[in-house]
C-alpha cells in the first residue's frame, strides 16, 4: 500500500465525470488499498478516486461505525428518505466547512472489489458520506450544494 496525494480544489479532475470500473483486478485492488491508507492518514470520512487523480467510479468510506471501511465500486444511489442539514467538509478543500442539505437515509447499490453486487443503507453521517462521495464521481463538490447564506 502507498499513500496517494489528495487532489486539491482548482484541479480540473475534480470537475470531471468518472468512468465505470470494468476490470476487477490487481490494479483495482492496489487503488482501493492505497485509497484506504490515504483516507486513514488524512483522518477523513470518505475518499473518491478523482481525489487521488483517478477518473474511476471508486469510493472508500469510513465513518467509524459498525460497517468499518466500506468500498464502493460503480456505486449508485437507489433510494433516499428524509432530510438532514449539517456541516460538511472535504479533503480536497482543506479548511472549508459549510452547511449542506442531504437525505437522512440513503441506500446505495454497488460492487465490491471482486465485482459482486450488494446494497447498503446508511443513516445520518453515513448517508451524508454516501451522497458526498458519489457526487465526486459526477464532478460535483459539496460547495455546489451549500445552503445559501441567510
Amino acid at each position: 500500500m502507498a499513500l496517494r496525494e489528495i487532489v486539491k480544489y482548482g484541479d480540473d479532475i475534480l470537475r470531471k465525470k468518472c468512468r465505470p470500473v470494468t476490470a476487477f483486478d490487481e490494479k483495482l485492488h492496489i487503488l482501493l488499498d492505497d485509497m484506504r491508507e490515504t483516507l486513514a492518514k488524512a483522518e477523513g470520512a470518505g475518499l473518491a478516486a478523482p481525489q487521488v487523480g483517478m477518473l474511476r467510479r471508486v469510493v472508500i468510506i469510513d465513518v467509524h461505525d459498525k460497517n468499518g471501511v466500506i468500498e464502493l465500486i460503480n456505486p449508485e444511489i437507489i433510494e433516499t428518505e428524509g432530510v438532514q442539514c449539517g456541516g460538511e467538509g472535504c479533503l480536497s478543500l482543506p479548511g472549508e466547512w459549510h452547511e449542506v442539505e442531504r437525505p437522512l437515509k440513503v441506500t446505495v447499490k454497488a460492487q465490491d472489489r471482486d465485482g459482486k453486487e450488494f446494497t447498503l443503507t446508511g443513516e445520518g453521517l453515513l448517508a451524508r458520506a454516501f451522497c458526498h462521495e458519489l457526487d465526486h464521481l459526477e464532478g460535483v463538490l459539496f460547495i455546489d450544494r451549500m445552503k445559501p447564506e441567510t
